[in-house]
């Protein structure tokens, strides 16, 4: 009630207690009974998830739960996160699943020189040392379209992406460049750029700006996708929290809807598997600043349990 009135001092106490039910007498009695507060602010709290439940539709209960506490904590009524998911489960706000077809991304099977897995057994501990790519699929009522990722595996920022309508090198290799122009020369000589084996990734292009820039270059030595979890997860939390549950009409409105997306991925989706921090945050510290979450190259958690 008083973020009510802080946010709209025109209506009369009255009419504002009108609006949940109560009396003034019952406002003034509150004191020592959050009951009214919290009944008060339900309704705002679901407002404010259904808004961000429009633009995100896959976002995890959990995830959105710290969103919206960080707009309501300060009230001292924000629930408690089972009675925050009950509350999306009365009001019709729970993650829908859908299911979509597979399309082959990757092709190894080519005349390309394939390069050995650097990264097997270093646990990145700055932004900027180990970039992971991966190539995934974007389905439009024009057809399919191809999404290729870079993203930091100690941070799990995507620095760098780019859509197009084919599995061309022309895109990864877009992607690639987007990427580089948030680093310096230095730190890009003391960077590994690791991927699978795909044509895109091995051929000649892509290799070139690899050389030029100094950076070492990684893949990895099967088709397990557990050697590539960090970058597989990445395309996977697009496509299972944004893009299977968008009607997408053509490739430029899918790339319009990328900006916002991975504007919102990078900058306010908490990920559990790096202590509930943003990608954004985490991206500005370092291994001196002491991690709290769990080891990146832990696969089978990794494989498993969501970011």
């Amino acid at each position: 009630m008083s973020l009510l009135r802080e946010e709209s001092p025109a209506p009369a106490l009255k009419t504002l207690c009108g609006l949940f039910g109560y009396s003034r007498q019952s406002y003034y009695n509150r004191e020592g009974d959050n009951e009214f507060a919290e009944n008060a602010i339900e309704p705002l709290i679901v407002e404010k998830a259904s808004d961000y439940r429009k633009d995100n539709p896959g976002l995890g209960c959990a995830k959105l739960y710290l969103i919206i506490k960080g707009v309501f904590e300060s009230t001292g009524c924000m629930p408690g996160r089972d009675a925050f998911i009950e509350l999306l489960r009365k009001n019709g706000l729970m993650v829908q699943i859908k299911r979509r077809r597979h399309y082959k991304t990757t092709d190894s099977s080519h005349h390309y020189r394939k390069y050995d897995n650097l990264i097997k057994e270093i646990v990145p501990m700055r932004p900027n040392e180990i970039w992971v790519s991966d190539i995934t699929y974007v389905e439009t009522d024009e057809g399919v379209c191809y999404l290729s990722l870079i993203t930091d595996a100690y941070s799990r920022k995507i620095v760098g992406w780019a859509i197009g309508p084919t599995l061309e090198t022309a895109y990864p290799l877009q992607a690639l460049r987007m990427a580089l122009e948030t680093i310096d020369d230095e730190t890009a000589a003391r960077l590994i750029h690791h991927s699978d084996r795909g044509c895109q990734y091995c051929s000649a292009a892509y290799v070139a700006e690899l050389r030029k820039h100094n950076i070492m270059i990684s893949m990895t030595q099967s088709g397990d996708p557990l050697e590539n979890a960090i970058a597989e997860r990445a395309n996977g939390i697009l496509k299972t929290e944004w893009l299977y549950k968008m009607k997408i009409p053509t490739i430029e409105k899918c790339r319009e809807e990328l900006q916002r997306i991975i504007l919102f991925y990078n900058t306010q989706r908490p990920h559990m598997s790096i202590g509930n921090k943003t990608p954004e945050t985490v991206h500005g510290e370092t291994g001196e600043q002491k991690r709290c979450w769990r080891n990146p190259w832990d696969r089978h958690v990794e494989a498993l349990t969501p970011v």
